[in-house]
């Protein structure tokens, strides 16, 4: 069945109707080509409609639409000679992270990036995409190794946030996401990051310290989710939609304080709907990226990477004013 948001449910309806006359022309020989068009026609203009005056609230349900491409999605369609790589060295192995090395076009990299399921069964296996402290450290392992070995990096994030579970406290959420962060400041490669769906907190950040961060035009960015905001605030997860519009996580709204270098545009009712074009548009803005980033010499990449983080946050000096009262004594 297919998963339907409740914004989406007018341009499903009406998608439906023209099937319905489809098939009854189909088995009666009626034309009905005039009835098509029209409610064709009809449903372009209430996409546009709709999806031209998105809230962030419904642009964060987007981000989250269980059909959007995923990792594993954009590894298939845009590389070659993919060798997942597994473990962090230390007895564990992260489902909700999945990396290795391919090719991309003729030049060798290394692919990180968060992996959700479709169903329940995926989605426990790859533990919602949330990641645990373990997942963070494999990530650093094979980011590790490409930079050793002079391999550009590309990340892609999509995650509600790092996993907030006591096992992975204890085994070191904190450090490992802090350690990531720090590293990946260092790497003498290109390093690019897309975020496809949701970036939450750290849980993003962790593989998304690049010297490019693009972001899809639905997606999220946010230091938390719009519920766990609402619930901190109002004491009420419902007050999500006010919480969203607060914290400015829309990618239009990344893109105007520079937290983010390029938005990529999603197919008309969003990557959902067309998910092989919204692999091949981000699949050609990694590659024009890449082919930039690739120009610059290994000891300019890490400083690159510096300036572009230390320029992010906006601020205003205003003169401070006073006002002194004197008062004369009887």
């Amino acid at each position: 069945m297919e998963f339907t948001l409740e914004f989406e449910r007018p341009i499903i309806e009406l998608r439906k109707r023209i099937e319905s006359l489809r098939e009854i022309e189909r088995t009666s020989g009626t034309d009905l080509s005039a009835a098509i068009v029209q409610l064709q026609t009809q449903a372009e203009k209430l996409q546009t409609q709709i999806f031209s005056a998105l809230t962030p609230w419904q642009q964060a349900q987007l981000s989250r639409h269980p059909a959007r491409p995923y990792t594993l999605d954009y590894i298939a369609g845009l590389f070659t000679d993919w060798t997942e790589l597994h473990g962090d060295r230390a007895g564990h192995d992260d489902q909700s992270i999945v990396c290795g090395l391919a090719r991309f076009g003729d030049t060798p990299i290394a692919v990180i990036g968060h992996q959700k399921g479709r169903n329940t069964k995926d989605n426990l296996f790859r533990n919602f995409g949330m990641p645990r402290p373990e997942g963070y450290r494999k990530a650093l392992r094979i980011m590790e190794l490409a930079d050793r070995f002079g391999l550009p990096v590309i990340t892609f994030i999509d995650t509600p946030g790092a996993y907030p579970g006591i096992d992975a406290e204890v085994r070191g959420q904190a450090e490992a996401i802090a350690r990531n962060i720090m590293e990946m400041a260092t790497y003498k490669v290109p390093v690019i990051c897309c975020v496809i769906g949701e970036g939450g907190s750290g849980g993003a950040l962790a593989i998304g310290v690049g010297n490019r961060v693009l972001m899809l035009e639905n997606a999220i960015y946010s230091v938390i989710s719009p519920e766990g905001c609402a619930a901190i605030l109002w004491r009420d997860r419902a007050e999500g939609p006010a919480a969203a519009a607060a914290l400015r996580i829309t990618a239009a709204d990344c893109m105007q304080f520079g937290v983010v270098d390029e938005l990529i545009e999603e197919p008309p009712g969003g990557a959902h709907r067309d998910p092989d074009a919204t692999i091949a548009s981000v699949g050609a803005v990694l590659r024009r990226h890449l082919d930039e980033l690739k120009t610059m010499s290994a000891a300019l990449l890490p400083e690159d990477r510096y300036q572009r983080f230390r320029k992010l946050g906006v601020f205003v000096e205003e003169a401070l004013q006073t006002s002194v009262a004197v008062v004369e004594r009887p």
